[in-house]
């Protein structure tokens, strides 16, 4: 794992170790073209826009000391029309020469396109350390799908401030890109693509391990509202060089999550598309921010604790890399839009004539929302919690369907016993308080299926407050009840709502009970919370690296950080102590004693042995496999040798 760890990093400064490196002897010239970019320059002298001085034709005329600076500070480039596809092999660049030259240079993004507007635009490689003045920097190029134009985009706020760019590559008569059929679709048009089969080879790259999404919209419009939607091409990369590109939109998400630099977005292809390895096949997704929380996993590693609690629906995530019109924005994570859809909440859609009858009873989704009123589609429940109705549609839900929802909702919070399914809710209620969510019940997902009167708890969301991020609430383990009861956040009456069930009732208390032994026996274990942990931190580690160059904040207070810890390493550990401390704390509360799987505790050993091993080897479930590596099957494992325990990968 550690020499894992070395060559993902290795990988990311390796291009700019050797600063004097020289291109390729097998392409020893850099291609020539029409130079295109950004036509707005400034001028220093004066600070003034220009179109004659540092000029977009300077990072290209062979001389160090001058620079192409745009006007605008960023989304700005320059780059070259080659006139034919060419497989780029590899770029050179050299920085401004004044002090701030070197540092503008990091996290600038080289693309490729055979679009001239470059909507069609895939990545070639991301700048990560400083230049060097009056130098050429190097780096090999692996994607080997063949582009007509290439472009340096400048990093965020920097003008560009180029002094000297360098393409190589090879001529590829005759072929065009995969990606180039897309941008007519963006259009309406139908495809001009004929590929050959060299072509339909050719491998796009990713800039880290994980999959890059890159999203280009029309005419370089920034989203900036949560309203309007942004006409682009959604591109999506997988490690292994799948590729997904198709047009739709994009704009921003989010409540609190949007005042922050680094914005969440919500994306919409025009038709369903399956992503990644997600199950449900959709128009909607979203690119969580996860701005405060710096380990980058925590809505991940919520997740997780959803599907082993059981939760019927747990939304999809994965961490990717953004970049937005060629500027690298960090590392998201690519998540469900919590919507009804098949493989998400699978209810009943409703119609606008499901107005009478069995048809008006659902299915409804809604969410107690401690920002409702700031919805067009929301009332206030007898006993004062605000709901948003999220489906149907606000442009599309009925007088009648409204009223429903809204009386049906008032009898379950004054019937709960009856029309309260108990054991989502409790669920739900146990992937809060084990994550130690400070804003469970500031927002909870709810559903009610056509022709059952019951309503269902979930998916659970939003988790970059919890385990121990939020300073109100940290540390949760000195507070003395549920994280709910003391210093948790509550939309409206919600507080007295969950009271009447976990606190109050002695059936649901029991329930609770049951359901906590079950998922315990079933492998909920801290030993397998921590490999979960500790895979995740391994797969971010080129990423987080990446998005700490672009946001340096691991040394700042964000949002509600109650502690600053000062490295990834240090953040995720924190995690790691808080969900080992938690588990045997959700245990005290409510009484029970766990008891591991044979071989697990310290003087167990498993029964068809006569003699305690020396090491002892489980699955991530907690079951006992062997006391040996050797023939067991590639893969992750615990390895417990007297008291100390420990993760092996092989």
């Amino acid at each position: 794992m550690n020499r894992l760890i070395l060559a993902l990093c290795l990988g990311l400064v390796n291009a700019n170790l050797n600063a004097n490196a020289q291109p390729s002897t097998l392409n020893a010239q850099p291609l020539t073209g029409t130079v295109i970019g950004t036509l707005e320059s400034v001028d220093y002298s004066t600070f003034g826009q220009s179109t004659t001085v540092n000029t977009r034709e300077m990072a290209f005329d062979g001389d160090l000391n001058t620079c192409f600076a745009s006007w605008e500070r960023s989304y700005t480039w320059t780059g070259l029309d080659l006139g034919t596809p060419h497989v780029i092999t590899r770029v050179g660049w050299s920085p401004r020469n004044d002090s701030n030259g070197p540092k503008r240079v990091v996290l600038g993004v080289f693309e490729g396109a055979n679009s001239p507007d470059f909507m069609d635009a895939l990545p070639l490689y991301i700048i990560t350390t400083e230049g060097v003045i009056g130098q050429m920097s190097y780096a090999d190029v692996s994607c080997t799908v063949p582009f007509r134009y290439v472009r340096y985009v400048g990093p965020s706020d920097a003008r560009c401030n180029i002094a000297e760019l360098e393409f190589y590559g090879e001529q590829v008569d005759g072929l065009r890109s995969k990606v180039e059929g897309q941008r007519s679709k963006v259009e309406g048009q139908p495809s001009t693509l004929n590929a050959q089969p060299s072509t339909l080879n050719a491998q796009p790259s990713t800039l880290t391990n994980l999959p890059t999404v890159t999203i280009h919209t029309e005419n370089n419009v920034i989203p900036f509202d949560k309203e309007t939607d942004i006409t682009c091409l959604i591109t999506i990369i997988s490690p292994d060089g799948t590729l997904l590109s198709e047009p739709g939109t994009i704009r921003e998400r989010g409540n609190a999550s949007r005042s922050f630099p680094k914005k969440p977005y919500r994306i919409k292809f025009n038709k369903k598309q399956n992503v990644l390895d997600a199950p449900a096949k959709a128009k909607k997704w979203t690119l969580i921010n996860n701005y405060g929380d710096k380990t980058l996993m925590r809505n991940i590693l919520a997740f997780e604790l959803s599907r082993r609690m059981g939760m019927p629906y747990t939304p999809y995530a994965t961490a990717v890399d953004v970049i937005l019109n060629g500027e690298y924005k960090g590392c998201y994570q690519l998540c469900d839009q919590v919507e009804v859809n098949p493989g998400r909440v699978e209810i009943t859609e409703m119609a606008p004539e499901d107005n009478s009858g069995d048809a008006l009873t659902g299915g409804y989704f809604f969410e107690i929302d401690a920002y409702a009123n700031q919805e067009v589609s929301w009332f206030n429940s007898n006993k004062g919690n605000p709901v948003t109705i999220k489906s149907p549609d606000e442009d599309e839900i009925t007088d009648q369907q409204f009223n429903y929802i809204r009386n049906h909702f008032n009898k379950m919070e004054s019937q709960w016993q009856t029309y309260l399914d108990l054991n989502t809710f409790l669920r739900h209620f146990l992937v809060g308080e084990l994550s130690g969510n400070t804003d469970t019940y500031w927002s909870v997902y709810m559903y009610k299926e056509r022709g059952d009167d019951v309503i269902y708890t979930g998916p659970v969301w939003d988790f970059d407050l919890a385990f121990d991020n939020d300073i109100r609430t940290y540390p949760i383990m000195n507070l003395g009840d549920y994280i709910y009861r003391t210093n948790g956040s509550c939309a409206g009456n919600m507080r007295t709502f969950v009271n009447n069930i976990v606190v109050n009732n002695t059936n649901a208390r029991h329930q609770l009970f049951d359901i906590w032994k079950s998922v315990r026996e079933g492998g909920l274990t801290e030993a397998s919370m921590t490999a979960f942990i500790d895979e995740w931190e391994e797969r971010l580690q080129q990423s987080q690296q990446l998005n700490f160059l672009r946001w340096p904040i691991m040394n700042d207070y964000v949002h509600q950080n109650p502690r600053i810890w000062g490295s990834y390493a240090a953040e995720v550990q924190n995690v790691r102590r808080y969900m080992n401390q938690r588990i045997g704390w959700i245990d005290n509360k409510l009484g029970y004693t766990y008891t591991p799987p044979t071989g697990i505790a310290d003087n167990a050993r498993p029964s068809t042995l006569n003699a305690q091993p020396s090491t002892l080897i489980y699955d991530l479930s907690g079951k006992y496999v062997g006391n040996s590596l050797d023939q067991l099957a590639p893969g992750t494992y615990i390895v417990k040798q007297g008291s100390s325990v420990r993760k092996a990968k092989f």
